[in-house]
């Protein structure tokens, strides 16, 4: 794969729920998603940034939708369903697959901001059509085959300053 250059088209795609459950699980913080963008575009062109987020009610989240805005993401919502005998689900994996494959085609690098086992076969997929796949995670909770399947892994564990407010 080739090495990181300026002339290098990116795109960020964030797991905005699994970062949410993993920095509040290990550090009882939130995510710096503007130091995150920074480090995933790493002085390249930045073609197209999303954070694929889920409407629970909670009543901080519009300002966080805008606040992902303000920073340069598009942030792509989907509602918390709640089943009948009182489960919820809210699962972008096959969005953020499917925006991951048709970028693919327009971009250089897509950088994965997630430590879900899931996304392992599409980073495989990615890296097979030519393009560099970059994954940024917490180390401690980030499947091992998803790290072993991209170009490149950052954890976001090693600088906590950095990445997490």
């Amino acid at each position: 794969m080739p090495p990181l250059h300026p002339d290098q088209r990116v795109a960020v795609l964030a797991d905005a729920r699994n970062l949410y459950h993993t920095s509040h699980s290990l550090y009882s913080r939130n995510v710096d998603y503007a130091s995150l963008l920074d480090s995933a575009v790493q002085n390249r062109r930045l073609v197209r940034a999303i954070a694929f987020v889920v409407r629970a009610q909670a009543p901080e989240e519009e300002s966080f939708f805008e606040a992902l805005r303000d920073i340069g993401f598009e942030a792509k919502i989907k509602d918390l369903k709640t089943f009948g005998d009182g489960t919820k689900k809210a699962d972008w994996d096959v969005g953020i697959s499917l925006d991951a494959v048709t970028l693919a085609r327009h971009v250089d690098a897509i950088v994965l901001c997630t430590g879900d086992g899931d996304f392992a076969r599409l980073c495989s997929h990615v890296r097979h059509e030519g393009t560099r796949i970059e994954v940024m995670g917490f180390r401690q909770s980030t499947a091992s085959e998803l790290i072993d399947a991209a170009d490149s892994f950052i954890d976001l564990s090693e600088d906590t300053e950095r990445y997490l407010l």
